[in-house]
């Protein structure tokens, strides 16, 4: 049988790539297909498909909008299950977006119940009596406490889902997820009978979110962080749906490369601090943006003549003290703009050549897929927990790397181009 089996709708472009890269990983053949699909779109043959939208940090009303449009063409494509994914860290405010989407997909498939799960320990984040924490610290305490967009003061994912959704989130603790997948069904049942629409589940490690997948195997829908899909494969393999093989191959490119880094992760900045320490680098000042067309002008003449020398960084991550000094000059227009002035420069550096290009933050990759114009994005082999390189399916043959600013190591730009060959 012919897939696509499992629909996938992503609140951001790296969130796509990072679920893609798990599902890839479990032997699903999986297409991410950057913003809502054109019309007439022919569908890709893959296992699953993934539906990056830019719904994160829009509102709420809209970000339904965007995901219920998602729902009706991945029905429409023939799959039979379907994930909604957020960050691992859980990234949203008190009003949403997260539990207003879940809400709204619930209704839309006429679906009683969903779970609901961010942790990734590959990543270091886990879930316990519904706390989530990043590596040995609770969420509240973490850099995300800092986050410019949806600052996570509340490490309760059960408060945080209560306050966004209709009605009260539940909990299936670890002790329940401990004692394997049968126990969970059980609890999902009780849950279901007091009237509970969704419950945060606990889980430490790989065989929690193992089992929590084989679980979910009667729903609907689920949610959750990539972490959350690990299981869901196994689900489609035991009926003789995905006998893929060979679910990471590319076709090889050949070219220049390049890396654009928006992000102001603490992470992006050791990885830029890395990377400047053996490659040519340029600095885009954000609070300098008063002609954006000069800024990408000035990027693009510094950069063509060295890339046939080899990589090249561009970027505007900031240290988070230069951020708050670029808000307050520039305003409610900053994050925008400095998308709009990388993406164009991601739209230049092609034209000139280049054919495998990293990306850091999922709003900066957002952009930059949408400025390329891309159709498609074939998943291909994972650079870093969470990070695969992906491949153009429709235009120009290249490879893209689209990295969440958290995620990979102080190496990661070293390891992902030394990767592409």
């Amino acid at each position: 049988m012919d897939g696509p089996w499992l629909g996938c709708i992503a609140d951001d472009f790296t969130g796509a790539t990072d679920l893609a890269s798990t599902l890839v990983a479990q032997g699903m053949r999986t297409v991410v297909l950057p913003g809502e699909p054109r019309p007439g779109f022919a569908v890709p043959r893959a296992d699953a498909l993934v539906v990056a939208l830019k719904s994160r940090s829009i509102p709420s009303a809209q970000a339904v909008a965007a995901s219920l449009a998602a729902l009706r063409w991945l029905q429409e494509a023939g799959c039979s299950q379907f994930f909604f994914k957020y960050c691992s860290t859980f990234d949203s405010t008190d009003s949403g977006n997260i539990g207003p989407v879940a809400d709204a997909l619930l209704d839309a498939l006429d679906s009683r119940f969903t779970l609901a799960c961010p942790a990734f320990p590959a990543n270091a984040r886990s879930v316990y009596r519904g706390y989530l924490f990043v590596g040995d610290r609770l969420l509240s305490e973490s850099g995300m406490r800092d986050h410019p967009l949806t600052p996570m003061t509340d490490p309760s994912l059960v408060r945080v889902l209560s306050r966004q959704m209709r009605s009260e989130a539940g909990l299936i603790g670890f002790e329940t997820v401990e004692q394997g997948a049968p126990a969970v069904v059980d609890a999902i049942r009780g849950l279901q009978s007091r009237g509970v629409r969704i419950a945060i589940a606990d889980a430490l490690t790989e065989r929690h979110l193992m089992t929590l997948g084989e679980a979910s195997a009667g729903l609907a829908l689920v949610t959750g962080g990539s972490g959350m899909a690990m299981g869901l494969p196994a689900n489609f393999r035991a009926r003789g749906w995905v006998p893929s093989k060979d679910s990471a191959a590319l076709p090889r490119v050949h070219g220049p490369c390049a890396v654009i880094a928006g992000s102001c992760s603490t992470m992006t900045r050791e990885q830029v601090a890395a990377m400047s320490a053996w490659a040519p680098s340029w600095f885009i000042d954000p609070a300098a943006l008063d002609d954006p067309d000069r800024a990408v002008g000035q990027a693009l003449d510094w950069a063509r003549p060295k890339l046939a020398a080899g990589p090249v960084l561009l970027y505007s991550t900031a240290a988070p003290e230069r951020v708050a000094e670029t808000q307050r000059l520039l305003g409610a227009d900053a994050g925008p703009c400095i998308e709009r002035v990388l993406a164009a420069i991601a739209r230049g550096l092609v034209a000139a050549g280049v054919r495998r290009l990293v990306v850091a933050g999922g709003e900066t990759s957002g952009a930059v897929v949408g400025a390329l114009g891309m159709p498609a994005l074939r998943i291909g082999p994972v650079i870093a927990p969470g990070v695969p390189w992906t491949a153009a399916e429709g235009g120009e043959p290249m490879w893209l790397a689209l990295k969440s600013g958290n995620f990979g190591t102080a190496d990661f730009f070293r390891t992902a181009l030394d990767l592409a060959g």
